[in-house]
Order: structure tokens, then C-alpha cells, then sequence
């Protein structure tokens, strides 16, 4: 799904993607991947002691899938940088929906800025976050 950089203006919505849902399979293969053995995200009973009705996804895991949603949408090497901040807990079970909206078009450097977010289905933004795309050569 990449994108016509040309045709867009400040304001503009992209597509968006959805991945998921995030399984318990997902989050045993992301520890074993990442390193990431935290308890709150593979083990049920130590998730209840700390309060949770369940255990919850690795918050680079939705990362990583806003990672490959940039990736899906510009062409691979043209994503300048991107930052985000984690805003909400993303619970097992759950579709992550990648949207990015156009901040503005820097036309003498060639960068597009974007808002980037995760979200689930029910709407809850769990990052929040930003990304500059190259779209032409300066």
C-alpha cells in the first residue's frame, strides 16, 4: 500500500493497517525474539498479583507492527526517523490498527511529517507518536 506522496496535503489521512490479533502465541514468540520475559506479558497468574485481569502486549510489540506499517507505506529506507510514546496498555486478544495522518510537507528538503498512533478496535490509543518520510530526492 504504498503511498502517492504527491497527492497529499497537510491533514491528509493514510490507510490504515490493522494486525492481529495479538495471541498468546504472539507474545511467547515476541519474548522469545525480543528477550523480553517480563511476566506481565506471558504469565497469567503473576499478571492477576499485579492487578490485571490478564497479561498484556510487549509495548514494542506495537512498535515493531507501527515499524512495519511505515514500512508498508513509504519505501523501505525513505523513513527518516520516528518516535512515539506509550499511552495505553495493549491487552492480549486485541487487533493493533497502524493510521498515520500528514503534519506537514517540507517540499524543499523532500520530508512529509506524520502522526503516527496504534489504536485497538474500541478506539483506545496505545502509541502516540511521530515519523519523517523522505518522498523525494533533495
Amino acid at each position: 500500500m504504498p503511498v502517492d506522496w504527491s497527492t497529499l496535503s497537510v491533514g491528509d489521512a493514510l490507510a490504515t493497517e490493522e494486525f492481529g490479533p495479538v495471541t498468546r502465541t504472539t507474545l511467547a514468540l515476541f519474548a522469545g525474539g525480543s528477550g523480553d520475559h517480563n511476566p506481565l506479558h506471558i504469565d497469567i497468574d503473576y499478571a492477576h498479583q499485579a492487578g490485571l485481569d490478564d497479561v498484556i502486549a510487549h509495548g514494542m510489540l506495537s512498535m515493531a507492527y507501527l515499524g512495519r506499517y511505515l514500512e508498508n507505506i513509504a519505501s523501505p529506507g525513505t523513513i527518516q526517523s520516528w518516535s512515539a510514546r506509550f499511552t495505553a496498555m495493549t491487552p492480549v486478544g486485541v487487533a493493533i490498527r497502524c493510521s498515520a495522518k500528514v503534519d506537514a510537507i517540507d517540499a524543499a528538503n523532500g520530508n512529509v511529517s506524520l502522526s503516527v498512533k496504534t489504536e485497538t478496535r474500541e478506539g483506545v490509543m496505545t502509541i502516540d507518536g511521530r515519523a519523517i518520510v523522505r518522498v523525494q530526492t533533495a
